[in-house]
């Protein structure tokens, strides 16, 4: 790769990076120079993931849920055995859950959606961030959501859970400000990914009539936002969110 490229020498770590947005912000960061580890839990996407990246570069994989940490930790050793390094967090792993009001929830339903859309970048970081420490370097770039700004109706606990990794994301920005590791989220709209296929279409619909740009967002523009966010041009700052919501956010 061309040490022009702007992470050229960079190895990143992308949760959920078998499918959607995450295999976009992967083949992103791979034409940008980086190696990448997809982390993800199912094993068979994960292969057919490595077999059409790998064209674009070096690319490593690790079956890991990122609910557990005992299984984050051993898939980053996985990463450091095959990368030798990690510069690069990109977590993005998450589910929708059902769309139901917040009482007619169950419980089980939403512990799920908070153990995987919260607790999942808490383990995730917190396993990776000694290595940046290491380092002396580090990006770290966290998927929430417009609806942990605003709460959507009927998704409660999605709602919540990407407030929870806004609130994350400014609290580990501050506690590794003078570390050289910045950490900053993104806040999407609805991209059209099949994560659409798990919500109603009354709600899909929904959301749709928020964007005032009238349509959904693409993979690869939230990719291409995730990319700078992992460059050195990202260098003061650090605990922000950053809007990709079609005009849908006002603050």
């Amino acid at each position: 790769m061309s040490s022009s490229l702007p992470l050229s020498g960079r190895v990143g770590i992308i949760t959920g990076g078998a499918r959607g947005i995450g295999y976009a912000i992967a083949k992103r960061l791979l034409q940008d120079g980086a190696s990448v580890c997809l982390w993800d839990v199912d094993e068979t996407a994960l292969s057919e993931a490595k077999a059409s990246l790998s064209s674009l570069g070096n690319v490593a994989t690790a079956q890991v849920n990122v609910t557990d940490a005992a299984s984050v930790e051993a898939a980053v050793q996985t990463t450091l055995a095959a990368l030798g390094k990690i510069d690069l967090l990109v977590n993005n792993a998450g589910i929708a859950g059902n769309n139901a009001k917040l009482w007619e929830l169950t419980p089980e339903e939403w512990r799920r959606v908070l153990d995987i859309n919260l607790n999942g970048p808490f383990l995730c970081c917190r396993g990776v961030v000694p290595q940046m420490l290491k380092n002396g370097f580090g990006r770290i770039v966290n998927i929430a959501s417009v609806a942990g700004k605003e709460g959507n109706p009927n998704a409660s606990h999605y709602s919540a859970s990407k407030a929870g990794v806004i609130g994350l994301t400014k609290s580990l920005g501050k506690e590794l400000a003078t570390s050289n590791i910045l950490v900053n989220c993104i806040t999407p709209a609805v991209i059209e990914t099949d994560i659409l296929k798990q919500m109603t279409q009354q709600h899909v619909d929904y959301m749709l009539s928020k964007i005032p740009m009238n349509r959904f967002g693409q993979k690869e523009e939230a990719a291409a936002m995730v990319a700078w966010l992992c460059s050195e041009d990202c260098s003061f700052t650090t605990g922000a969110v950053f809007d990709l919501s079609g005009g849908r956010a006002t603050y």
